[in-house]
């Protein structure tokens, strides 16, 4: 990875002079009372030996102070981190390098970058003596056990003379960024009874050709094969047209991650809340690596901007790409204000293929709007939270199985999540699950095929 941050300190030092006489080092001072304390006493015995002496131990450090304070953009630098995304509990290394773009030798140099503090202590590294237009090259490591974008700088510089009579900080403008991901698991693939027509396998094609009086013809490129020349369109518009091939078309899946402030209680790493966030990003990973086409929506009704049609991501963009995007959205999102599903409602506009929904606590108002959006789906699976239970540690509470019942009813795979579940369990009971409560589903789709 090229590097980056470059930077160099910056060119005015606040309070000029007089921040310069405060980076006085402790030797710094006692050279500078004793000459004063000497040039006194020899002013008042008559002694102009004891003078000389008094003003060359004054001089030193002021002329150290000069030299230092006048030793501009002396060193530049540049910081790489390795990796720049990184997941929840995992560690990044920051590399930091220093070069000396003087003519001059520098002196002790001091370094400490700026870390916030849930990525652990403050750096701090001595460098020797560096000789003109040398470099140095130190490294840390940060982790996080919460998702995030943290600002990493900007870097400061403590320069010294020889003499270690003045110390000053310069501070390096530049900046990098680290994002925290959610913690994901690999699920296993499974397959489902019930589900909607063409998407079996993850895939359906549809061909654009179905007959001479309905084709849908294209302008002829290079490279074409000159069988599929449709000749009656050739001769309707006066230019060479082909018959359009077999197109792939990738089934969609549309994940739903509530985020209800209401929905919701607790925080830290192992709340309900986190688990959630980490469930839609395992889920939607493990999609996009199956072949489909993924969109991530909130209960704002908010999605990630994909190229695809609809905001799905996958079918014009390469996976990693669109699953880096998402997951940078999941880096930070948060609880919304919200009180309600009805917006998430409203972007389902049907013709969805596989919804999977991560929801917390449903009163009966919301059960009964998520138990709607069935009809808007093909496949619909919920993994159901109850923050209460996850707080006390306790087991489902009844209301929760009445939230269950209803969205069974209404066609849902669900499950309830206890305290510390493990998603991949849960994605494979889903699929379990689904050759259960397809009976209830088969009034819509006679159907079958894998979702994940």
């Amino acid at each position: 990875m090229a590097a980056d941050g470059a930077g160099a300190p910056d060119g005015e030092v606040k309070g000029g002079v007089r921040a310069a006489l405060g980076g006085l080092t402790t030797r710094g001072r006692s050279f500078l009372a004793a000459g004063v304390a000497a040039a006194i006493c020899a002013y008042v015995l008559g002694q102009g030996d004891l003078l000389r002496v008094g003003l060359l131990l004054a001089t030193l450090p002021l002329v150290c102070v000069a030299v230092l304070y006048r030793t501009r953009y002396r060193v530049a630098s540049s910081r790489r981190l390795s990796p720049r995304r990184v997941a929840a509990g995992s560690e990044s290394r920051v590399h930091l390098r220093m070069d000396n773009v003087s003519r001059l030798p520098t002196g002790l140099l001091m370094l400490q970058d700026h870390v916030p503090y849930v990525l652990g202590a403050r750096p701090r590294f001595v460098l020797d003596r560096m000789e003109a237009g040398g470099r140095r090259e130190v490294s840390y490591r940060v982790r996080s056990d919460l998702r995030g974008r943290y600002p990493l700088g900007p870097l400061q510089l403590r320069l010294t003379d020889p003499f270690g009579m003045c110390e000053l900080t310069r501070s390096f403008s530049a900046y990098d960024t680290l994002t925290v991901i959610p913690r994901t698991e690999v699920l296993p693939p499974v397959r489902l009874a019930g589900e909607a027509s063409g998407y079996g396998e993850g895939r359906q094609r549809s061909l654009a050709l179905a007959g001479d009086d309905d084709v849908i013809p294209r302008t002829y490129r290079y490279g074409d094969d000159l069988r599929r020349v449709h000749w009656r369109s050739t001769a309707r518009y006066g230019e060479l047209m082909v018959r359009r091939e077999e197109q792939p078309q990738r089934a969609r899946c549309t994940v739903l991650l509530d985020t209800r402030a209401v929905a919701f209680h607790g925080a830290g790493p192992d709340s309900a809340f986190e688990w959630a966030v980490s469930g839609a990003a395992s889920a939607m990973v493990h999609m996009l690596e199956r072949g489909f086409s993924v969109r991530l929506l909130t209960d704002t009704g908010t999605s990630v901007p994909g190229e695809g049609d609809g905001g799905f991501a996958g079918t014009s963009q390469d996976s990693a790409d669109s699953a880096g995007l998402m997951m940078d959205t999941l880096a930070v999102v948060d609880h919304s204000e919200g009180a309600g599903l009805s917006r998430a409602y409203d972007a389902l506009r049907g013709g969805e293929g596989l919804l999977v929904a991560f929801l917390g606590d449903l009163d009966e108002e919301q059960a009964a709007l998520a138990a709607r959006m069935r009809q808007r789906s093909g496949t619909a699976v919920a993994f159901l939270l109850d923050s209460g239970a996850w707080l006390t540690g306790g087991s489902v509470p009844g209301a929760v199985e009445e939230r269950l019942r209803q969205l069974r009813e209404a066609g849902w795979t669900a499950l309830a999540v206890p305290p510390g579940a493990s998603l991949a369990d849960l994605w494979r009971q889903a699929g379990e699950d689904r050759t259960v409560f397809g009976a209830s589903a088969a009034g819509t789709t006679e159907h079958s095929g894998s979702w994940g």
